[in-house]
């Protein structure tokens, strides 16, 4: 696994979304080839931890974060 700090930039968008756990989100990049990749893990709003099955992408190919929408089957939530 790899980890990208992520510009200030993205750490502000990210900033003004709910988190998704303690210290992290979890979120769907958009990279500038159109390609969206999905379910990766924000630490702290900085770190974007990207895993070794999907092939390495840099800052500069980010064109957009937004969070990973859990109500379309992805996570669920577990009551304490």
């Amino acid at each position: 696994m790899s980890t990208l700090h992520l510009s200030s930039k993205w750490s502000t968008k990210l900033l003004a979304l709910p988190e998704s756990g303690m210290g992290y989100q979890v979120v769907n990049v958009t990279l500038r080839s159109g390609i969206i990749v999905e379910r990766l893990v924000i630490s702290n709003t900085e770190y974007l931890e990207i895993p070794d099955t999907i092939k390495s992408f840099t800052l500069e190919d980010i064109v957009d974060i937004k969070l990973f929408n859990t109500q379309k089957g992805g996570l669920t939530s577990r009551s304490s």
